[in-house]
């Protein structure tokens, strides 16, 4: 299985030789942390479970992959991590802040605990000591979750504002006692206090999910086809708070000639390009916030051969050059094994593994897991001819009527949703 190379893997790995630079040191700082994410759809009477309970942690400097068969929960992630949906319970932690907090794992603790007290009166042997000690249990229960619940609804709605409250206390330590030490009727005073004026004003419009930026799938149905390149790009300067047209379009300029446009492209329309174009005009309109991550939704889904490597080699440059941390989402496992450093497989809105590249092509443990990798083709028809395809069966190839799966550690950083059986029958696996 190690050793399978389909066409598209080739071709990344020779258009890459001499532009992909030295592989970039991973850091051990954490800067995003995905914990119990829930993200669940109301469909009239039943409810689609589209994430559910995935929990991952991607540091700086990484490139993360997320894989899976269309519908697994992919995208539904990472539009969860970046805020274009509340999640439904979880936490998403960026640089040490949250950003992210649902509220339904709090409400059903609240709700098994009202059960509880529920029961307890139907209950015909139950005396007044046990149906007071349920109400109590209840109540405690309630003030703790609904403090919870408080905390969750203020990280979600209000972690921009205190991220900007946040910079503009660092521009006013910055600033104040320099502009007090001052002659008020000096030149350099009124400079200093028109830089405080300026950066207070850039800080107090300051967001947190701006570090966050995003590619996006489509590169035709991202980018408005009534504005321009250099309007598409600028757009996010312009909400930040910045006026000066010229640093504006020098930045727009400076950003088009770092994915391979020039500035003459500038003025044109989406319709004017073709999809890689398209493609790198999304990847600038993210690059020029400045970003921390990059959350990149299949950007090559949509492109032909050739120009999936040209886009993956400008991501891995950008990557480089500009210290990016990636979270990559894909269904091509070839192209996945080339980019990434650690890879996530989801099945149903589950995650199902969790381990290195390297280690997940060499030792692919979950069932869901090798039947991917045995879908991965080879250019030859001699191969193709005695390739046999695994299908993944989960009634058939788990019984979890008993004991139920968690993610569980059965190797250093290798990580496969098990239960007690299967978590030693991986163990016997590994260790042979």
């Amino acid at each position: 299985m190690s050793e399978i190379l389909n066409e598209q893997e080739v071709l990344l790995q020779e258009e890459t030789v001499e532009a992909t630079p030295e592989k970039r040191e991973i850091s051990d700082e954490v800067l995003l942390k995905v914990e119990n994410l829930c993200q669940f759809f109301k469909l009239g009477q039943s409810t689609l479970k589209a994430v559910n309970n995935v929990s991952f942690e991607v540091k700086k400097g990484e490139v993360f992959g997320l894989v899976g068969e269309s519908g697994c929960g992919k995208t539904t992630t990472g539009r969860s991590i970046i805020k274009l949906y509340n999640c439904t319970s979880g936490n998403v932690y960026f640089d040490g802040k949250r950003i992210c907090a649902g509220t339904g794992s709090y409400k059903d603790t609240k709700k098994a605990a009202f059960k509880e007290v529920v029961d307890a009166y139907k209950s015909k042997d139950a005396d007044k000591a046990t149906k007071k000690a349920a109400l109590d249990k209840y109540l405690a229960v309630a003030k703790e979750e609904n403090a919870k619940i408080k905390a969750a609804k203020h990280d979600q709605k209000k972690c921009d504002k205190d991220y900007a409250k946040q910079k503009i206390a660092e521009v006013k330590a910055e600033y104040l006692p320099k502009l007090k030490e001052m002659d008020k009727k000096s030149p350099e005073y009124k400079e200093t206090l028109k830089n405080f004026l300026k950066e207070y004003r850039l800080a107090s419009k300051e967001r947190l999910v701006t570090k966050i930026q995003m590619v996006f799938q489509d590169p035709i149905a991202s980018l408005d086809p009534r504005m321009t390149v250099k309007e598409i790009i600028a757009e996010g300067l312009i909400i930040k708070g910045i006026r000066d047209k010229k640093v504006i379009e020098e930045k727009v300029y400076e950003v088009l000639e770092k994915v391979g446009l020039v500035r003459e492209h500038a003025g044109r329309y989406p319709h004017e390009f073709s999809g890689g174009q398209r493609q790198r005009i999304g990847v600038a309109r993210s690059i020029i916030m400045n970003p921390k991550l990059i959350i990149a939704d299949e950007p090559v889904s949509a492109l032909d051969v050739s120009i999936q490597a040209q886009v993956i080699n400008l991501l891995n440059d950008l990557r480089h050059e500009l210290g990016l941390t990636i979270l990559f989402i894909a269904h091509d496992l070839s192209v996945v094994k080339y980019f990434s450093d650690r890879i996530a497989v989801m099945y149903f809105g589950n995650m199902v593994e969790l381990t290195t590249s390297e280690e997940l092509f060499k030792h692919p443990l979950h069932p869901y897991t090798r039947s991917l990798l045995s879908a991965i083709p080879l250019p030859d028809p001699i191969y193709e001819k005695k390739r046999e395809r695994i299908v993944y069966n989960p009634l058939a190839d788990h019984d979890y009527s008993v004991d139920k799966p968690t993610l569980r550690e059965v190797a250093p950083g290798h990580f496969v949703s098990c239960n007690d059986a299967e978590f030693k029958k991986y163990q016997e696996i590994l260790a042979k």
